[in-house]
């Protein structure tokens, strides 16, 4: 099941977004375990970037996974702050770079990495891919 919380007072249709991530874990050929997307500030996810992962700049999502074998499940933090940014800089809609990020989540916990050349450039190419899926 996925769901959704959070801080601020960000606000979107959840229902058609919620189907969409499913079909992404689906065509994935995993399975949907509890997935929770956390919105929050660049403060708050700036101190559990600092606490969890020993880093200390802003970033637009941090995956906590807690998948087993094909069963995806997790908690998504998601910086709303980063993501109006990040919108204005690449001159694209709020909501685009929202399921963009959203996106890239459900590619973590279905394995993909983003570390590498190689690996942004096959990540960058299933963001996109599934963005043209979204309705």
């Amino acid at each position: 099941m996925i769901t959704f919380q959070k801080n601020n007072k960000i606000y979107f249709k959840s229902l058609p977004l919620r189907k969409w991530l499913t079909n992404i874990i689906l065509e994935e050929k995993k399975e949907c375990g509890n997935i929770v997307y956390f919105f929050c500030d660049d403060e708050f996810l700036l101190n559990k970037n600092k606490t969890y992962l020993k880093h200390d700049f802003y970033t637009d999502v941090i995956t906590f996974d807690y998948s087993s074998k094909n069963c995806l499940s997790g908690d998504v933090l998601i910086s709303v702050d980063r993501i109006k940014e990040n919108a204005q800089t690449y001159n694209i809609l709020f909501e685009k770079e929202l399921q963009r990020v959203m996106a890239h989540a459900i590619l973590h916990l279905a394995g993909y990495k983003d570390k590498t050349k190689k690996e942004k450039k096959i990540m960058r190419e299933k963001e996109s891919y599934y963005l043209k899926k979204h309705k």
